[in-house]
């Protein structure tokens, strides 16, 4: 089946223009894209240094060496990216998230209450990774009603977090279903 795969596209390959008027452009499938098109050096320099960060972190956090791996993290947004790349968002929003995540696993609530609103307020564009950061921000508002769970003094504190818990969930939800939206619709 390979073979005949093969075969068929070098034939479509060679036929260039075959079965299309002289008078319309044709797309050349063998030609390489326009430099516009293409991801420069520096942005795959940047996307690299980020992954090897994220994996760093990912050994750190499964040796259990959690302040090893929340540095790595950090690393990740000390990382300079082309100017405009909207990747550059993408990928400091999810260290954001993971960092977060990180610093509340370690009791330190607050710290990653302001990582996240950082990335919120640093956001170019609604995405998947500004979703995830409202995400984090209900985790943590449920971390931090469990805290104060078990006071009466602190009971209305308790259900004020729940609901601030429940308001960013339905944030991520609201992103997300808008998203999808877009895509079902094809923009």
């Amino acid at each position: 089946m390979k073979k005949y795969v093969i075969v068929i596209a070098i034939a479509l390959a060679g036929c260039g223009g075959c079965g299309t008027s002289s008078d319309q452009p044709t797309k050349n499938v063998t030609g390489l894209p326009d430099p516009g098109d293409a991801i420069g050096q520096d942005l795959m320099l940047s996307l690299a240094q980020a992954k090897n960060f994220h994996h760093k972190a990912k050994v750190y956090i499964s040796d259990g060496n959690i302040p090893a791996a929340i540095a790595s993290v950090r690393s990740i947004l000390s990382l300079r990216f082309p100017a405009n790349a909207p990747e550059a968002d993408d990928v400091r929003n999810d260290a954001r998230a993971l960092l977060a995540k990180l610093l509340a696993g370690q009791g330190q609530l607050d710290e990653a209450m302001r990582t996240v609103e950082e990335g919120l307020a640093q956001s170019s564009r609604q995405s998947f990774f500004v979703a995830n950061l409202y995400t984090v921000k209900g985790e943590i508002h449920e971390q931090r009603a469990t805290q104060l769970d078990g006071d009466p003094n602190t009971k209305q504190k308790a259900i004020d977090e729940r609901h601030a818990a429940l308001d960013a969930y339905s944030q991520s939800i609201k992103i997300d279903e808008e998203l999808q939206k877009k895509l079902a619709e094809g923009k």
